[in-house]
C-alpha cells in the first residue's frame, strides 16, 4: 500500500516537473497534479488495458514501442478530464509517457532491491 502511495506520489512530482521542461504541457499546482496522476493510472488500468491487448500485434512488431502511444493517448484523455491539467498534442504527451515509464521503472528497480 506504502508503494503504490509513494509511486502515485512521485508521478504527481514528475507531471508538475514536465510542466516546467516540456512546451504543451501544463500543470497548475501540485493538487492538479495529484488528480492528474490518479486519473492517467485509472485510465491506464481499464481504458489503456483494453487498448493494449487489441494492438498487441503492433506492440510486438515495435519491440513494445507503442506502448509509449498509448500511454501518451491515456495521458491526453485525463487532460480532459483533469481541469488545471493540459498537454497539447502528442509529442508532450510523448514526453510525459516517457518520462512517467522511467519514474515507475527507477522505483520498481529500487523497491526490488531493498526488498531482497
Amino acid at each position: 500500500m506504502i508503494k503504490h502511495l509513494i509511486h502515485w506520489i512521485l508521478s504527481a512530482l514528475t507531471l508538475l516537473l514536465l510542466s516546467r521542461v516540456v512546451p504543451g504541457f501544463h500543470v497548475r499546482d501540485l493538487k492538479t497534479a495529484i488528480i492528474a496522476a490518479l486519473v492517467i493510472g485509472l485510465l491506464n488500468a481499464t481504458v489503456g488495458l483494453l487498448l493494449k491487448i487489441v494492438t498487441f500485434p503492433i506492440t510486438i512488431i515495435t519491440l513494445g514501442l507503442f506502448l509509449l502511444v498509448i500511454n501518451a493517448l491515456m495521458i491526453l484523455l485525463a487532460s480532459r478530464f483533469v481541469h488545471g491539467f493540459h498537454v497539447v498534442g502528442l509529442v508532450p504527451a510523448l514526453f510525459g509517457a516517457v518520462a512517467l515509464a522511467v519514474v515507475g521503472m527507477l522505483f520498481g528497480s529500487i523497491t526490488k532491491t531493498v526488498r531482497t
